[in-house]
């Protein structure tokens, strides 16, 4: 039996009807998305995490407003496998005008995809409760590629693929490893699916994601070399897909800066590395020594005298260097860190989103990145609306939508205006 959505509304100003009324939606496309130099592309961050079976809402700091009926009985919240709950986030992507969503299956990969015998020897902690769990994840994420299409949106679909783990290189007992069966795994579904597909560098479009510290020398052979290595060694996957590396919190590894010195502005990711960012802290008026002030990175591509950047990611709030919560002292009087970037700022914007769209305009990626939609997982996200950078409508902060709607028109016209003055 399908299980509807009841959905909740709390805070809420858009329903369906309103969404598909407010817009005239542009013919839709056919094949996939061909992504070149001269194209600009908003990516949502997107997890299809939740299930009774899979990742609940339990301990989150947010509950929210979309609720399903088999998620009551472990707290509340949504099924990511319910049509009605995977029909309105369309929506509402549509609405915010995103041209694609990265969905992921990071975590736990060898668990999931390798055999029995693998998780025996290798992975300890892949108990069956764990792995039903984790493939339930991988589940409803694959299960995106159908239910989009049919729901016949414009959207298209990145996925993003897990190189966090050692032993995602490790050789299984049918001398496969666990990345590739993942590779195959999107693969099969880019295939089938063509029109949710976005071809970058002529190929399909994979990430592939490391984390958020990042070794680098290549003497040491660290996982995101490692990766590259296994990838130029298979030439049967590198010749059939666009794969590049993501990592998080890049403005805190100058190492990897291409200039190797505190910036007072976003700053480029030495072109060796080539690293995308999944979310950096932004901060530009912190004066808490020596942490800030700090800025996103960027990675950028191309010729002399032809170059763009090719990805920037926003976000709505971004932790401080020790996270979100620091203790209350004379110089701090607030339970936040001094060096956080909240939600909203004292007048109630998004501040902090407006000051990260204001750096995207400027630098003109080919991908826009918007750190996150919904991922609702503790500890990271925070313990209030303040701190919680999902986007996703909740009962600490309702509705944003309409916020990043307008965040992402006045980027594109900003675009516009400063290619038209070129």
């Amino acid at each position: 039996m399908i299980l509807r959505a009841t959905i909740i509304v709390f805070a809420l100003t858009l329903s369906l009807a309103a969404l598909a009324t407010s817009q005239t939606a542009p013919p839709l496309p056919v094949g996939p998305l061909v992504v070149d130099h001269s194209s600009h592309i908003v990516v949502m961050e997107y997890e299809n995490w939740f299930g009774p079976n899979a990742v609940t809402f339990q301990g989150a700091a947010a509950m929210p407003v979309l609720q399903s009926a088999d998620m009551q009985s472990v707290g509340g919240g949504y099924d990511s496998a319910d049509p009605a709950v995977i029909q309105t986030h369309v929506a509402w992507f549509e609405y915010m005008g995103i041209d694609a969503a990265l969905i992921e299956v990071t975590n736990n990969v060898s668990c999931i995809f390798n055999s029995e015998w693998f998780v025996k020897k290798y992975v300890s902690n892949c108990t069956p409760s764990f792995r039903s769990s984790n493939r339930t994840i991988r589940d409803n994420t694959g299960n995106t590629y159908p239910t989009w299409t049919a729901l016949g949106t414009r959207m298209k679909l990145i996925p993003l693929l897990g190189g966090i783990d050692e032993d995602v290189l490790y050789k299984d007992i049918d001398g496969k490893t666990s990345l590739e069966k993942e590779i195959n795994y999107f693969g099969d579904l880019m295939s089938r699916y063509p029109d949710r597909v976005v071809i970058y560098e002529g190929k399909p479009l994979m990430l592939i994601f490391l984390g958020a510290g990042q070794d680098p020398s290549r003497a040491d052979h660290p996982e995101w070399f490692q990766i590259i290595t296994w990838l130029h060694g298979h030439p049967e996957i590198e010749s059939k897909y666009t794969f590049k590396e993501m990592a998080g919190y890049l403005d805190s590894q100058p190492y990897l800066w291409a200039s190797g010195v505190r910036p007072i502005a976003p700053l480029e990711i030495d072109p060796s590395y080539g690293f995308w960012s999944w979310v950096d802290r932004l901060n530009p008026t912190c004066a808490v020594a020596p942490y800030c002030p700090y800025f996103p990175s960027y990675n950028r591509i191309g010729t002399p005298g032809d170059q763009r950047v090719e990805n920037f990611t926003a976000s709505i709030a971004t932790a401080g260097q020790d996270g979100w919560a620091c203790a209350v002292s004379t110089s701090n009087p607030t339970p936040y860190c001094l060096d956080d970037a909240l939600r909203y700022g004292p007048d109630g914007s998004n501040a902090t989103l407006d000051s990260f769209m204001d750096y995207a305009a400027k630098l003109d990626p080919i991908f826009l990145i918007l750190h996150q939609f919904n991922e609702f997982g503790p500890p990271d996200e925070g313990f209030d609306a303040n701190t919680d950078d999902d986007i996703e409508p909740a009962n600490l902060w309702g509705n944003d939508l309409g916020i990043v709607k307008q965040q992402i028109e006045q980027y594109r016209r900003k675009v516009q205006e400063h290619e038209g003055h070129n």
